[in-house]
């Protein structure tokens, strides 16, 4: 499995957004290209996503396999204060069919990590009780 920070968007971003936004929120609508790319383009807002591994009919990975599609996301806001740089973890998501196999997970590992380097205070997450398989994640 992997992790990315998405440095540009692409019609493949727009895509993964239509598919999961729904997936995280009833009343959101997906964002359109526009959207995306202001989202990816903006300073201190950082767009990471998941992929499961890519193997080939034999169960081994190829030299250059195809991407395998995007099947979560999550959002790392960064801002600085009289106290320091803070980071916020928004918006996380992980396909319903990809639940359970280490996707958020390695989605939250990797922004924490990132918000480390930035030299982030801290780094916050909310979640609403009752996402109960989220809460646990956290």
């Amino acid at each position: 499995m992997s992790v990315e920070l998405v440095e540009q968007s692409s019609p493949e971003i727009v895509e993964a957004m239509a598919r999961l936004i729904p997936q995280l929120s009833r009343s959101a609508p997906a964002l359109t290209a526009e959207e995306c790319e202001a989202l990816v383009g903006q300073p201190g807002v950082f767009l990471f996503v998941f992929r499961p591994d890519t193997t080939g009919a034999d169960g081994v990975g190829s030299e250059s396999p195809a991407l395998a599609p995007i099947l979560g996301m999550l959002t790392l806001a960064t801002f600085t204060i009289p106290t320091g740089l803070r980071a916020w973890v928004e918006d996380v998501v992980v396909d319903g069919e990809a639940r359970g196999h280490g996707a958020g997970q390695a989605l939250v590992e990797a922004a924490v990590e990132h918000a480390a380097d930035l030299g982030a205070r801290t780094v916050d997450l909310t979640s609403r009780p009752t996402r109960e398989a989220a809460n646990r994640l956290y």
